[in-house]
């Protein structure tokens, strides 16, 4: 007869510490299996040795060597496709309840959506957490029940909601986990490789300085928290905690996220398209040549090329260099933000839908509360202002003021004047419809 179990599916919550569905799981008398799904839907999309995959094996192995000293237990890993891998696990185990924390991603809603059904339909109670956010989608409305799409007042909002209701966190529990000898796999038998980019580990000692450096490139002075965000190595819980009612400019770019989070829940069609329906008509010029010397950073315009050699190396881009190469991209160039957030989304080890998308399209000017159209970073000028000394471009250009270093793609003032004139056309174009 099979033993009666409780499993918790771990997907971007990679800790044991204030995981909402984990401590669920464990409350019930029955012993819990943890459990992973590399979902091939995913993974089919990446090269076997990205980095965030990597990062992601390296966390579960992290916690299956807790799991296996303190309980005896371990993490189920398993690699396919997400529905036949519960089909199997269905067939293997009694089991009573399902718990896994939320995701707001269109791809992870559907799945989860077929998911439930399977597991309901063979009487499985399932059983959906919230984690990744402090205010979900539906919690911070306008008083008519709809969506902010404008920061400042959600941010309001967000703070004063905040004030009243603190989330705690939450330390593990229970150690209730289902005894076993399930065999951890190597990355080789997963059919996936080791990357050579690593990813930091989180630092908030450099908080204490964020909102004074955070703006000059050549300083460490991130917390290096994205990709642990992304994943859930530490909750947002454990570092609001740790903020206390200190840092206000990092609290700031925290409600951001949740604030990008809200707006693709409530507005999903801005994963392919526009948020504001007035700028289709632009006329993107979509050069290949001149995006490729984009991607590989040679474009003569040495902030630019900085940030983007940066991002190819490390898998991490400096965030005002970030707002300098997509406006560059999308203004200078006129090219579709599309393709600079797909090359971000491939690059980034902190990618996250929302957050990528809002800000692309924010630099764009064509999404919720994005910068003006006529409002075009000199990559020149942010050079002056934020890398006076060039540490920063010295550090990641290596021929940089050689004869080898290109000369501009394209000169600043005349790509400006025909950025605005392409705008100015497709808002005009748009009205006259």
């Amino acid at each position: 007869m099979k033993e009666t179990i409780n499993i918790h599916w771990f997907r971007r919550d990679l800790r044991l510490e204030d995981n909402p569905a984990l401590n669920a799981a464990l409350a019930s008398p029955y012993p819990v299996l943890p459990l992973f799904i590399f979902d091939d839907n995913i993974i089919d999309e990446l090269p076997v040795d990205d980095a965030r995959v990597t990062f992601i094996y390296q966390q579960l192995n992290r916690i299956n060597e807790h799991l296996s000293q303190s309980s005896s237990s371990g993490i189920h890993i398993k690699k396919g496709q997400a529905i036949d891998i519960w089909k199997e696990i269905i067939s293997q185990f009694d089991i009573a309840e399902v718990h896994f924390n939320r995701d707001y991603e269109p791809y992870a809603i559907q799945r989860d959506e077929r998911i439930t059904k399977l597991l309901q339909d063979n009487n499985i109670k399932v059983v959906q957490h919230q984690d990744h956010v402090i205010f979900e989608a539906d919690k911070i409305l306008k008083k008519d029940a709809s969506p902010y799409t404008v920061y400042t007042p959600y941010k309001k909002q967000w703070l004063s909601l905040y004030e009243k209701d603190k989330t705690k966190t939450e330390h593990l529990r229970s150690t209730n986990f289902l005894k076993h000898t399930i065999p951890f796999p190597t990355l080789d038998s997963l059919g996936l490789k080791t990357s050579s980019i690593y990813v930091p580990d989180w630092n908030l000692s450099n908080l204490d300085h964020y909102a004074e450096e955070r703006d000059i490139p050549s300083l460490d002075s991130t917390t290096h928290l994205g990709p642990h965000l992304r994943f859930g190595t530490i909750s947002i819980r454990q570092i609001l905690n740790h903020l206390g009612d200190n840092h206000e400019v990092f609290l700031s770019e925290l409600i951001w996220r949740e604030f990008f989070l809200q707006i693709l829940v409530h507005f999903p069609h801005v994963v392919s398209n526009n948020f504001k329906a007035s700028y289709n008509a632009i006329r993107w010029r979509n050069n290949e040549a001149e995006f490729k010397h984009w991607c590989n950073g040679t474009t003569g315009y040495p902030m630019v090329d900085a940030g983007m050699r940066q991002l190819n190396t490390t898998g991490f881009m400096h965030n005002r260099v970030r707002m300098v190469c997509a406006s560059f991209l999308c203004k200078h160039l006129l090219i579709d933000w599309r393709w600079g957030e797909a090359y971000f989304a491939e690059k980034l080890l902190d990618y996250e839908l929302a957050s990528n998308n809002g800000n692309w399209q924010w630099a764009a000017g064509t999404g919720c509360d994005a910068a003006p159209y006529f409002r075009i970073f000199n990559p020149s000028e942010q050079q002056k202002k934020f890398d006076p000394e060039l540490k920063y471009i010295r550090q990641w250009i290596d021929d940089f003021n050689s004869s080898n270093y290109p000369a501009p793609i394209v000169e600043h003032k005349a790509a400006r004047e025909r950025a605005i004139s392409s705008y100015k056309k497709a808002l005009n174009e748009k009205k006259a419809i």
